[in-house]
């Protein structure tokens, strides 16, 4: 069978109320634009019956797939299954809460299949959030932008729209969701743009969103800048590190050899020797560091390995 036009991968948790509205109005608007589509629910370890209705969906529906966790593993690697899951031309990843709308799906489609565009966010420019959620979005977004270089309003939208070789390229886990076009931008896909797109207000259940959520996102924004520059070369980082201070250990040790020999000075009373004994120590430990991450980063690449989550069942995958 020829793949679909569009992929929609939807992750969820505990969002049984909203599951069947949801995919009724996707079904709606494609059918309207005539889009072949196939829907992708993935349950990140629900604990009420939102299995059981995507069950009955997929029973009913050809078009409807499912992925299982046997477990919460997090919005991330629910999307990363998504992504392996996926064979439609154009991707889509959208929440399942109802805040993001279907009708978007179009305009964004167009973006990459008619415009060009590799990926496009969307951008809520009017939210219905509460302030606890609205404020640390804003200092998240700014914060992304000026450290990534990246110039999106709204990294946060779960409401985006992919080139398959996107979703193909990239891998995220963690909270490295929130940061998928910065990890495509630096995966080579440079042309990312972003539309306006309606966001409503919940209609059924509560935000999964919390601080800690927010603490752990900085902590992946400085995780993956981080490895953007040095995860295929560590040494270039720490070797940097350790040459500089392995250099300024020898420097000073022989500064103080210098002293001790024609000056006679003893070196017991100085803790300038210690220091540099320190330095030193540690510039090897940080060379040690840096060989130890490039065997690991070529083991990795090697073999290829991915995000580890377990899957209990799957629909029509």
């Amino acid at each position: 069978m020829s793949s679909p036009e569009i992929s929609i991968i939807i992750p969820l948790l505990n969002e049984e109320e909203s599951l069947s509205e949801l995919y009724f109005w996707i079904c709606k608007v494609m059918k309207e634009k005539d889009f072949s589509f196939e829907v992708i629910f993935v349950d990140d370890g629900s604990k009420d019956k939102s299995w059981e209705i995507i069950e009955a969906l997929s029973q009913k529906n050809s078009s409807v797939k499912g992925i299982k966790f046997r477990r919460n593993y997090g919005k991330s690697a629910a999307l990363n299954a998504g992504f392996e899951a996926s064979s439609g031309q154009v991707v889509f990843t959208m929440d399942a809460d109802l805040q993001d709308s279907p009708e978007e799906i179009p305009g964004m489609y167009d973006m990459i299949a008619k415009d060009g565009f590799d990926l496009v966010s969307g951008w809520k420019k009017k939210r219905f959030d509460p302030i606890s959620k609205t404020i640390p979005t804003k200092i998240f977004n700014w914060a992304t932008r000026k450290m990534s270089g990246v110039y999106l309003h709204d990294f946060n939208c779960g409401l985006k729209a992919y080139r398959t070789e996107v979703v193909k390229t990239i891998e995220v886990y963690g909270e490295m969701h929130r940061y998928i076009p910065v990890i495509a931008k630096w995966a080579g896909f440079r042309k990312i743009g972003e539309k306006e797109v309606h966001h409503q207000a919940r209609k059924y259940g509560v935000t999964k969103f919390g601080m800690e959520r927010f603490i752990n996102g900085f902590l992946d924004l400085l995780s993956i800048s981080f490895l953007s520059r040095y995860m295929k070369n560590p040494m270039h980082f720490f070797g940097t590190l350790g040459a500089f201070s392995f250099f300024t250990g020898t420097v000073i040790a022989l500064y103080l050899s210098f002293l001790k020999i024609f000056y006679h000075e003893p070196l017991s009373a100085r803790p300038l020797l210690l220091f540099a004994v320190l330095i030193i120590i540690i510039g090897v430990q940080l060379f040690i560091f840096g060989l130890l991450g490039e065997m690991i980063s070529r083991s990795m690449r090697e073999k290829g390995e991915g995000g580890v989550y377990l899957v209990e069942k799957k629909l029509n995958i």
